[in-house]
């Protein structure tokens, strides 16, 4: 029993959020501070070179093999792309940026009724913590199961801003067709069946939303805002900050800036698509840095597979110059989190 109980009582030693060290005047804690030390993030690193992809020429009647090889070749060298024309306007994107700012905005007291329970990822707060040796992350989070609707928990949705539910919502349905038109993309542009991602997505399309929130950082060279991982979804898709850098990937163990495409949905694959495609899409591993002056916010909303689709490499992109790298895995997202919070890939666990 005392092994079970160690993550309950670390949950306990993290219970303040950033903001709230900050407004109570705290220096920044020991367990936010990377012992290694984190290279300058002013130091000169360069922009990605990940391409923009129209939405609409990712549709079956308007694709052309330039498209699809545009497609293939971002997210098997970067593992991600900057999607625009979508569907949703400039206007409307700024409009879930501000209920994203307000929220965070509102006093403590109104936050805290939506303060996530020990031992349970949604809700208000910070991330789970698993071990008293684990180093944090500089950001607040309200992390929420936003699709289906019939498995959202409203308890830990604002009511404050008033919009905030009814904005997400139509976010959400919206990207619902975003994730249908890159998901049957990504197959065409492999050669499977149109259908081959969106099978393994499962009938849920279960989708999970996290608004972040990094405050202002004072130790900017030894504090990260998310320390380096990968998704365990098939795709992910990311709101940035309008104006404010921090997302950065790695590529060739070096590290790049995230250009900021303010009319554009950034959207990488996850460890699902690089075990489903055999590696040949890559799961990118990217981190956010922590700025001394501004607060940044950003929304990622993950799509998850089921947890009973068995995950495992198409038999179509194995041969014997690309023999097979995964083994079968059911419920990837349930090995996720631990490792996410040692540092550790949870991929290595699925290689053979």
């Amino acid at each position: 029993m005392a092994e079970s109980s160690t993550p309950a009582k670390a949950e306990l030693l993290a219970t303040k959020t950033v903001q709230e060290l900050l407004t109570e005047g705290e220096l920044v804690p020991q367990k936010y501070v990377h012992k290694e030390g984190i290279p300058d993030p002013n130091s000169s690193v360069e922009l990605m070179d990940t391409p923009v992809i129209d939405l609409d020429l990712l549709t079956p009647s308007s694709t052309t093999v330039e498209q699809l090889d545009k497609l293939r070749s971002a997210l098997t060298e970067w593992g991600c792309f900057q999607v625009i024309n979508h569907g949703m306007t400039p206007e409307f994107l700024d409009e879930v940026r501000e209920i994203t700012k307000q929220f965070f905005a509102i006093p403590v007291e109104e936050k805290q009724k939506y303060l996530r329970p020990v031992n349970d990822i949604e809700g208000y707060g910070n991330d789970m913590v698993f071990s008293e040796q684990q180093t944090l992350d500089w950001t607040d989070r309200l992390y929420l199961t936003v699709y289906p609707p019939d498995q959202r928990k409203l308890k830990f949705w604002p009511e404050n801003p008033k919009s905030f539910r009814g904005t997400i919502d139509q976010y959400i349905r919206k990207l619902q067709v975003v994730t249908v038109t890159v998901l049957k993309a990504m197959a065409r542009s492999l050669n499977l069946e149109e259908d081959f991602f969106l099978d393994k997505y499962g009938e849920q399309r279960k989708m999970d939303a996290r608004f972040n929130f990094y405050p202002p950082c004072s130790r900017p060279d030894h504090v990260l805002g998310v320390k380096p991982h990968a998704d365990g979804t098939i795709i992910t898709i990311l709101l940035q900050d309008k104006e404010v850098e921090g997302l950065q990937f790695q590529k060739d163990d070096e590290w790049f800036r995230a250009l900021i495409v303010p009319e554009a949905l950034l959207i990488n694959v996850g460890d699902q698509a690089e075990i489903l495609t055999n590696g040949m899409f890559k799961s990118p591993v990217h981190k956010v840095v922590t700025n001394a002056l501004k607060e940044r916010i950003s929304l990622a909303v993950f799509c998850i597979p089921d947890s009973d689709k068995e995950i495992e490499p198409s038999e179509s992109l194995i041969n014997e110059s690309r023999p097979r790298l995964y083994r079968k895995m059911k419920n990837y997202v349930g090995i996720y989190f631990e490792y996410y919070q040692q540092g550790r890939r949870p991929i290595e666990a699925a290689k053979i």
